[in-house]
């Protein structure tokens, strides 16, 4: 099997008109005005539009690679790890913009925004202006969020592992309205690792044409996911809401324009925060009671925050919240003995 599709190419048109189908059926992207770079998966995504993005190596210039707290580990450690000439991580949005005596431009700054959040599931826009936002919309999709409107940003990231749960096919691909910008992070995934796998490409051929076939059907993606995912949000919440050691973030109902309605909450995480102030490790708190998280520490947050996936199976997420169950009754327990 050649690296070459059978037009040449290492990209499968097919699969294109796919990706530009889904995300005009869905309404979650505006891509036909945009290329298509594939990548093996989302992560490998991440320091090509970097390097993409950032000055030419002669220009002398480097750009600062900023994110908004709490945000996804993976971009500040692949920044650190390649550790370029061109740019440099430069932290939380909040810290480059309150520098003093700071002589970078704005158009030296890429801001990493994802949306909806991972860890707590808001949706973001850029906060520096000016810059070069990668929008990682890695969970914009019905099952785990509302679709207020389609996005249109000039880069912009999606993966199949969040979409329908190919995780380990890896398989990701951005959206780039500059040609010139497509085109770099084309030759970085080419010299990296000569374009993505064909197998992995026929593979999610077959998986976009199951879900473009069902939409809005008995065998809808997001329609099924969406009610796993509320189940599981509304159980977890009913539990944690008798609990003053710890809460959830709070995500109102929205409307969604692919439901065509008000829909529930359906996150991803959930991002969990010890209100006790001896509790400052919330995930040595929650380790403890035999339920593992990531600390809010990975997101560059406080340790009094940590995350739980509910991207789980069915009898992991009912041991968790069985574990969950045991903790907030031993705590109510430990308070109607001090009142006695």
């Amino acid at each position: 099997m050649s690296y070459r599709t059978t037009d040449g190419l290492f990209q499968s048109v097919e699969l294109e008109r796919c990706i530009r189908r889904l995300h005009a059926a869905v309404g979650n992207a505006v891509a036909d005005d945009k290329q298509i770079v594939f990548a093996t998966g989302s992560m490998q995504l991440i320091n090509a539009l970097v390097y993409a993005l950032s000055p030419d190596s002669n220009s002398g210039s480097t750009a600062s690679v900023v994110a908004t707290t709490p945000y996804y580990p993976a971009y500040r450690t692949q920044i650190v790890l390649f550790d370029s000439r061109e740019y440099r991580w430069a932290g939380n949005t909040s810290m480059w913009a309150k520098a003093s005596g700071n002589s970078t431009t704005k158009e030296d700054v890429i801001e990493f925004v994802t949306s909806p959040n991972n860890p707590d599931a808001v949706l973001h826009q850029p906060v520096v202006g000016g810059s070069s936002a990668i929008l990682d919309h890695a969970y914009f999709w019905p099952h785990f969020t509302h679709i207020p409107a389609p996005s249109d940003e000039d880069v912009m990231l999606f993966t199949t592992s969040k979409l329908s749960g190919h995780a380990s096919s890896r398989f990701g691909w951005a959206l780039i309205r500059d040609e010139k910008v497509a085109k770099r992070v084309n030759n970085y995934i080419l010299q990296n690792t000569m374009g993505t796998s064909r197998d992995t490409q026929l593979r999610m051929l077959s998986v976009f044409k199951a879900i473009l076939a069902n939409l809005h059907g008995k065998e809808d993606i997001f329609a099924f996911g969406h009610d796993v995912m509320t189940a599981k949000w509304r159980k977890l919440g009913a539990v944690v809401s008798r609990s003053r050691r710890i809460s959830l973030q709070n995500i109102p109902p929205q409307y969604c324009t692919y439901f065509d309605k008000i829909r529930e909450p359906s996150p991803a995480y959930a991002w969990v925060k010890c209100e006790r102030e001896e509790d400052s490790d919330c995930s040595d708190v929650l380790l403890k009671a035999k339920i593992i998280t990531r600390s809010g520490v990975w997101n560059d947050a406080s340790s009094r925050y940590t995350r739980i996936s509910l991207i789980k199976s069915q009898d992991d997420f009912d041991l968790l919240l069985e574990r969950i169950t045991e903790f907030v009754d031993a705590e109510l327990t430990a308070a109607g003995s001090n009142s006695m």
